[in-house]
């Protein structure tokens, strides 16, 4: 670039986008441990507005659960958001806009959490880089265009799978029309695989909405996407005896060979059970069902699976 680019312009673009990486970096890498909940809604909610408090109680108990909460650093939901988190627990990502963006109180006096990103793109990045869950709420084009971004990533193959949640009060029926017009004009006129509308859930309960999340990370921890196969590294051993079933029960999510327990290693360097297969990556809503259904599994207690908002369990070294 430095041989190629002589445009001023050009390098403010890429002077810009480097800076937004490494500061984004330096925020983010000591809170590696904690998995982190991203929470998407209007701006313009008011603080009298039944989402408003519903964004506040799920920030509040997602805490609780030991997750930190994510916001886009603004007003309406986001601030509420933050403010059920807590100063200790929120961290802001704020970009700059042609009309100024005040970050809400709850970041702007939290120590090295809140980021100013100079560009929507490296905010995306990080967001879906950073994100162990999305909760969303009520919104407009720009939650939506953060929500059709993960589903795209997900869908496709290119970011592992998080839980999606659908959040809207009791009664406002937002999100079951939008659901609605999903299933209608997508699933119906094959535009998406059937299963893919279990890439979502939706609640109108905070309680229900962690609980989800937290069970999303029971068994499952993460996932390790390779060209040929994915990897799903786990909080606890499955039984080799239940391989049979499993591969019997999901063997239309195959592309080729069968689903075959090992040991992999996670981004803490720790050493983890594991599930491989070779999915068809057409079938991502029905890798989502196969992740469901080892969270059911009924497995001997442990610490593990007590905590899923830990990445590394207490005590262990990376």
């Amino acid at each position: 670039m430095a041989r190629q680019e002589k445009d001023e312009q050009e390098w403010r673009l890429i002077t810009g986008c480097l800076a937004d990486i490494s500061e984004a970096l330096e925020v983010f890498r000591p809170r590696r441990s904690s998995r982190k909940i991203s929470v998407f809604g209007s701006a313009r909610t008011r603080r009298n507005d039944p989402c408003y408090r519903l964004a506040e109680e799920v920030a509040h108990l997602a805490v609780k659960e030991g997750f930190e909460v994510m916001t886009g650093a603004g007003g309406g939901v986001m601030e509420a958001a933050n403010s059920g988190a807590g100063r200790e627990h929120s961290i802001g990502l704020n970009v700059d806009l042609p009309f100024e963006q005040h970050p809400n109180p709850y970041v702007s006096a939290s120590d090295n959490r809140l980021l100013y990103f100079r560009y929507f793109f490296t905010r995306k990045l990080f967001f879906l880089m950073e994100s162990d869950a999305l909760v969303v709420m009520p919104g407009g084009f720009g939650t939506l265009d953060e929500l059709f971004e993960c589903l795209t990533l997900i869908q496709t193959g290119r970011t592992p799978p998080i839980p999606l949640v659908l959040l809207s009060p009791e009664g406002d029926d937002f999100w079951s029309n939008w659901r609605r017009n999903v299933h209608q004009e997508l699933a119906v006129r094959e535009l998406i695989s059937p299963e893919d509308v279990d890439l979502l859930v939706e609640s109108s309960c905070a309680e229900e909405a962690v609980d989800h999340i937290c069970r999303f990370y029971r068994v499952f921890h993460s996932a390790q996407l390779g060209e040929d196969r994915i990897e799903l590294l786990l909080n606890a051993e499955v039984p080799r005896a239940l391989l049979p079933e499993l591969n019997h029960t999901f063997a239309d999510l195959l592309e080729e060979g069968a689903i075959q327990s090992g040991e992999g290693v996670d981004d803490n360097g720790l050493l983890r059970p594991s599930l491989r297969l070779r999915f068809d990556k057409r079938r991502v809503g029905r890798l989502y069902q196969f992740i469901d259904h080892l969270n059911g599994l009924e497995l001997p207690a442990s610490a593990a699976l007590e905590h899923p908002a830990e990445r590394v369990p207490t005590g262990a070294e990376p």
